[in-house]
């Protein structure tokens, strides 16, 4: 059985590539979430397998999420160049979410920098999306459903503080994988 473990690089900092079929194997493998397992802040990072998602979050700054309570969750949260974070309305990514499996999503400082320039504009205080328990892959577990799009985030547990999550586009050729660590209390 493949473990989370293995996915970390060598020197410690960082997941390593792995293939969408290893990706999911750990995911099925993986124990399920609660809603309330996922109460509170998270910081986010791909989980590598060749989708066209890779990277780009951590390129325009993506923090995590924040689930406030079931339904109250803020789906995107990225960190403002004043050092802070801000949540950002997923429907402005309706675009980009549409165009995945046809365009490259431009991953440059350059292009991450003008996104926080700009994040005021597409920022929101509202919830974006909601938690239920869904049945995926043979398992019930927290589901993260976003309001606006056609995307389901499913999560398996790590450990308390570390979850897999599976980002479920309708009509994607493949799953987009990610981890998010539980941030501190602040």
């Amino acid at each position: 059985m493949t473990t989370f473990s293995s996915f970390i690089n060598s020197d410690g900092a960082g997941i390593g590539a792995s293939s969408t079929a290893e990706a999911l194997e750990l995911f099925d493998g993986l124990d399920t979430a609660g809603v309330g397992d996922l109460i509170g802040s998270w910081r986010g990072e791909s989980f590598p397998t060749g989708h066209a998602l890779d990277g780009a979050l951590e390129a325009y700054y993506w923090h995590g999420k924040r689930f406030e309570h079931a339904e109250h969750v803020h789906p995107l949260v990225f960190e403002t160049m004043g050092g802070g974070t801000a949540s950002v309305n997923p429907l402005w990514a309706l675009p980009v979410v549409q165009w995945l499996n046809r365009l490259p999503i431009p991953k440059s400082q350059a292009a991450g920098r003008i996104f926080q320039l700009g994040i005021g504009l597409v920022s929101t205080s509202r919830s974006c999306a909601r938690l239920r328990l869904t049945h995926y892959r043979g398992k019930v577990s927290a589901t993260m459903i976003y309001d606006t799009l056609p995307i389901n985030d499913v999560f398996r547990k790590i450990n308390d503080n570390t979850m897999l999550g599976l980002m479920d586009l309708k009509g994607a050729e493949q799953p987009f994988f990610f981890v998010l660590h539980r941030a501190p209390l602040e």
